[in-house]
């Protein structure tokens, strides 16, 4: 039992760290979600395709003396040039992938979700073989500081970097969704797609924002993965998507700020489980999270119950 208190802070930092990248994959299916009422199975690609953009910027800007630039900076265009190509990415496959389908039964546009995820990933497995990618990152952060203690705890930098960017852009997120007119008319889209078309509301402009904003949050969360781990394969999309998935229900589909939520709770659950039980039945202690949060309360923990059809 001391030894479990012991180890508590510690598993605390890394359930916050890897609730973070989780809520971020979250919301993009949240969002997608909100306003279409699909599931973008395409999205773990998404994200694994974010990873190997950080990589290669790294592997630009790095040579065996080290980075050709201050690390700082290396490390800022790995997640805005990921983000740039990966919202890119999600905006294209909106419009060649779900766009057409749009009207056609739900079940057309899953077998397309599921059609464009495979293709992906066959794509990058074809460019980018199948061994593991790892990130050089120790040559990007002074010895001084890689390593903090706070609380029992040991943080890396890496660690603490992940943590304030995904609360970062989870806050500009929260900001641009209320404060701001596209953010009102995403808000009013997912309301009532038809009723935001007649008030004026370009709805095609706001789907292809949200694919935008959404896939672009994936390709951050997986190039921060990447730092943070310091490796990228071609397969990594499926399970963090299915992570990033059970996140968005635990929070309640379509609801942002459960998404976050949903994120950390399932960070933080597979955290302590790896201390309480064993590394190896983490993802089991997370899925039975699930499965009783369902139970109990079906439209998750922040979602709002529909009413019974009469």
């Amino acid at each position: 039992m001391d030894l479990i208190l012991e180890q508590l802070p510690q598993q605390l930092v890394n359930g916050i760290t890897i609730g973070g990248v989780y809520a971020l994959i979250a919301l993009g299916y949240t969002m997608v979600y909100g306003i279409l009422f699909m599931l973008n199975f395409a999205h773990g690609e998404v994200y694994m395709i974010g990873g190997f953009t950080g990589w290669w910027v790294l592997h630009l800007l790095t040579t065996s003396h080290g980075p050709v630039v201050n690390g700082f900076v290396v490390i800022v265009l790995m997640i805005l040039v990921a983000m740039a190509l990966t919202g890119c990415l999600g905006m294209a496959i909106e419009r060649l992938a779900y766009r057409p389908l749009r009207k056609a039964p739900r079940m057309n546009l899953l077998l397309s979700a599921l059609g464009v995820s495979i293709v992906l990933q066959n794509l990058v497995l074809r460019f980018q073989g199948a061994e593991v990618r790892f990130f050089k990152t120790s040559a990007l952060i002074p010895d001084w500081l890689r390593i903090f203690e706070v609380g029992g705890a040991v943080i890396s930098f890496m660690r603490l970097l992940v943590i304030l960017v995904s609360l970062a852009l989870m806050g500009a997120l929260t900001w641009f969704v209320k404060s701001t007119k596209m953010g009102k008319a995403m808000r009013a889209t997912a309301q009532d797609t038809e009723a935001a078309t007649f008030m004026g509301i370009n709805t095609n402009r706001i789907i292809l924002l949200t694919f935008l904003i959404g896939s672009a949050l994936g390709g951050a969360a997986g190039t921060l993965v990447g730092l943070l781990f310091t490796q990228v394969d071609y397969y990594v999309g499926y399970a963090a998507g299915l992570k990033g998935f059970t996140a968005a229900v635990l929070g309640g589909i379509g609801n942002i700020p459960g998404a976050m939520l949903g994120g950390f709770i399932l960070g933080i659950v597979e955290s302590l489980g790896t201390t309480l039980i064993s590394s190896t039945y983490k993802d089991i202690i997370a899925f039975i999270v699930l499965i009783l949060v369902l139970i109990i309360r079906p439209w998750g923990i922040m979602g709002e119950r529909e009413p019974e059809k009469v």
